[in-house]
């Protein structure tokens, strides 16, 4: 995702400073940048403070694939909270505007659906997942206390499924995992029944929702739900993707990880009235375009 919002900041003519440890990302993603006047790249953990001269904040750091955030969970939860404090820090003292990137999961296993913003979720505070649920949770808190106590203008979008070009094949994200499977011709790993929900948004969607609030009116601060109201089963993604690729994979089930949610779909209203945004690119569209990516890389 950090990639596409580059791409889209470089063209239309802002200089951009792109901050990553590379801890799941892939600097082939931003090559293409590295000749490009007003584009730096910097190798940089944001759990160490950093210092330097910018007027707006994009915070975009942290694992956001299960299989990823589980694998060093304190690492985890001390990207979401020691990195959004050297981010407000700095956004403190240079006077920038500091967008949140939060998620979706502060929503935990959600007892409303769709979710609203005004909703305040139902997560597990100790279980495997609480080290990104509960630091996006603990990110939240401390970008409102900035804002009341120091007045740094601070936006905060809660991000749902997300998906598209420059996913790791091995990102542990359904799209992704189901998109290789299916071209290597292996089984779908489907976890349950089959029968659990999510909402999937293009990436090029989802850009230009994080750029539209970064340009909000200042008393609007969030949060508000970026995301794809398209609700699809699990089964309904896996038949989607076999059908376009072609593949002759079957399902294989497996058991349910903890605490996985059993439905996700925003209400997209705030971000209709507030930033005129609503995605653009169905499902069927947009997994063509990310297959297509695959098959280009596999």
């Amino acid at each position: 995702m950090g990639s596409h919002l580059c791409d889209r900041l470089v063209s239309a003519g802002n200089d951009v400073v792109c901050v990553d440890n590379f801890y799941t990302g892939d600097k082939r993603n931003i090559t293409h940048l590295l000749t490009e006047s007003n584009f730096e790249l910097i190798r940089h953990d944001v759990t160490f403070p950093l210092y330097l001269e910018v007027d707006q904040i994009y915070n975009l750091a942290c694992p956001a694939s299960p299989v990823h955030y589980q694998y060093d969970p304190v690492q985890t939860t001390k990207t979401s909270v020691h990195g959004a404090i050297n981010m407000l820090g700095l956004a403190k003292r240079t006077g920038a505007t500091i967008l949140q990137a939060s998620t979706s999961e502060v929503y935990g296993d959600p007892e409303v659906h769709p979710q609203p913003e005004h909703y305040w979720g139902k997560v597990n505070p100790v279980g495997v997942r609480s080290c990104y649920d509960e630091g996006k949770r603990c990110a939240e808190t401390l970008f409102f206390d900035y804002w009341r106590q120091h007045r740094v203008e601070i936006k905060v979008a809660r991000i749902f499924n997300t998906y598209g070009p420059r996913m790791h094949p091995d990102d542990g994200r359904v799209v992704s995992n189901f998109i290789v499977q299916a071209l290597q011709a292996e089984p779908l790993t489907v976890f349950g029944d089959g029968s659990q929900t999510r909402s999937f948004c293009y990436v090029d969607d989802l850009v230009e929702g994080l750029i539209r609030l970064m340009g909000s009116r200042t008393d609007f601060t969030g949060p508000v739900n970026l995301g794809n109201p398209g609700e699809f089963s699990m089964l309904e993604l896996a038949t989607e993707v076999i059908e376009q690729t072609g593949s002759r994979s079957a399902t294989e089930f497996k058991p349910l990880p903890q605490d996985d949610p059993q439905q996700r779909r925003p209400d997209i209203d705030l971000a209709k009235n507030e930033l005129g945004w609503e995605p653009a690119i169905p499902l069927t569209d947009g997994l063509t375009r990310t297959i297509d990516y695959f098959r280009r890389i596999l």
